[in-house]
């Protein structure tokens, strides 16, 4: 399998040709992202995650909670829930997570999926919901309104995969990157590195 991270968010998987994509949101290029994308999956509904136009403009089948497929009119979609696996494109894929982390009480609750994808890469949106399951590689979120460094230090020891990639940080600047990422990886007990964005690597 093939995985290549874009900005903030987005992940595209790929293997025996079929190509996955996992929230292309507005960070990420979602149009380029989607090119020649065989599925999507969608871990919640904020914009930096979902671009909307850009889904529908793809045409291609979405896997995502329902209340996301609800804001997808048009768009083949499967709905899934914690606890579900599916195939997606060819890859299995096991949903586990539940809601989004807590931003503000003024902020509404909403459901957020993370995903298992070919029992080895998990990735878990805006949560930190642990999969309970081994890992072979995680990604962990290292920027947003609703964390701090030492969740992400502590999803990672309690995950414990074999590698660990930074996440969800469009919201840092170069120097806060780098400053998440010696957090983690001095701290997270596991091999943490950033991966070049747009570019493949093997896994």
């Amino acid at each position: 399998m093939r995985l290549t991270k874009l900005p903030h968010s987005c992940v595209r998987f790929e293997q025996d040709g079929a190509v996955l994509v996992l929230d292309p949101g507005g960070f990420s290029d979602p149009a380029g992202a989607l090119r020649g994308a065989d599925a999507v999956l969608i871990t919640h509904e904020h914009p930096d995650h979902l671009d909307v136009e850009a889904v529908q403009a793809a045409g291609v089948p979405v896997f995502a909670h329902p209340e996301v497929l609800a804001k997808l009119p048009g768009v083949p979609g499967t709905p899934v829930q914690p606890g579900d696996s599916v195939q997606a494109a060819g890859f299995p894929v096991r949903v586990f997570g539940g809601r989004h982390a807590h931003i503000h009480e003024d902020v509404p609750d909403l459901p957020n999926n993370a995903y298992l994808i070919g029992e080895r890469v998990y990735y878990p949106g805006d949560s930190f919901s642990l999969p309970g399951v081994p890992v072979d590689v995680v990604f962990v979120p290292i920027g947003g309104p609703w964390m701090k460094i030492a969740e992400a230090i502590d999803f990672v020891r309690a995950v414990r995969p074999n590698r660990a990639h930074p996440t969800h940080d469009a919201v840092l600047s170069a120097p806060g990157q780098q400053f998440s990422d010696n957090w983690v990886a001095q701290r997270g007990n596991a091999d943490y590195s950033r991966l070049e964005i747009g570019a493949p690597v093997e896994i």
